[in-house]
């Protein structure tokens, strides 16, 4: 348990990290979110390959592997429009609908157990997402990209889990790598920026912070279950909220904070609620 604990930590510290590398790319230097995708997918790629065995190759085939690297492609690109128009802070609030749809589709489609309490808590966490993203009375267009971008997570995070046992951890990254690159290709030919020192810096790290990041994901989940994983996941919070701040100079509002707070809480009670179980 400790060990998938500490590989969590550091994934959901190094996947916002990249994702604020690219926001720098489109707020910044203007780039758009597809492409900033695009490059993350073609650098993750060329450096995994190298190290990916023949054999890898053979589960480009499997629809399930096709499915979830698609999964991963949406949201991926969904969160960069939501990162483009949003604090960080914001759009990592609202896209923790995620976690929250990863434990239901673990249960119903995976079959994993669940418990009442841990059920409540979750639904307390949907409440804090609700306060990030305020519907009806401060819902932004970011705001709405960041919730697409978790759906899409946390049915991305289902299959992962669902995969975890079948498909090789390398093979499941090269694969969602691979897929998502050539799925984004044309896109981001339509939308190619000229390439500056400081646009190849900025990818080179989005792409490899966040290619390290869902590595240590997939160790974890062939470590432990998905609905004991899921609440680490909120560590992403405190780690995009103290990177909006640090590289941003920019705070969450009241309710955000509150929102966050709620989050984090319910999260990590979810956790030591299964763990006394």
């Amino acid at each position: 348990m400790t060990r998938a604990v500490l590989l969590m930590l550091v994934a959901m510290t190094l996947i916002p990290s990249g994702d604020a590398a690219a926001k720098l790319l489109t707020g910044t230097h203007q780039v758009t979110p597809i492409w900033a995708a695009w490059i993350r997918f073609v650098i993750g790629t060329a450096v995994v390959l190298p190290l990916t065995p023949i054999s890898a190759w053979r589960f480009l085939a499997d629809w399930r592997v096709i499915l979830r690297a698609s999964l991963i492609t949406g949201g991926i690109c969904c969160i960069l429009m939501g990162l483009a128009r949003e604090p960080m802070a914001n759009v990592f609030g609202a896209f923790f609908i995620g976690p929250i749809l990863t434990y239901v589709l673990s249960a119903l489609l995976l079959g994993e157990k669940i418990s009442f309490g841990r059920s409540v808590l979750l639904l307390i966490g949907f409440g804090g997402v609700l306060l990030v993203v305020k519907p009806g009375f401060g819902m932004t267009p970011g705001l709405i990209w960041a919730v697409v971008a978790g759906l899409f997570y946390g049915s991305y995070l289902t299959a992962t889990r669902w995969l975890a046992n079948d498909v090789p951890a390398k093979a499941l990254l090269f694969s969602q790598l691979f897929i998502a690159m050539i799925i984004t290709t044309p896109f981001a030919v339509l939308n190619s920026p000229t390439i500056t020192f400081e646009i190849a810096g900025l990818s080179a790290l989005s792409g490899l912070f966040s290619m390290f990041g869902n590595l240590l994901l997939l160790f974890a989940l062939r470590l432990q279950p998905g609905t004991r994983m899921a609440p680490f996941v909120y560590f992403q919070l405190v780690a995009a909220t103290a990177l909006g701040w640090l590289v941003f100079s920019t705070l969450p509002d009241t309710l955000t904070w509150i929102g966050l707070a709620i989050l984090i809480t319910s999260g990590f009670c979810s956790l030591l609620l299964a763990d006394r179980r």
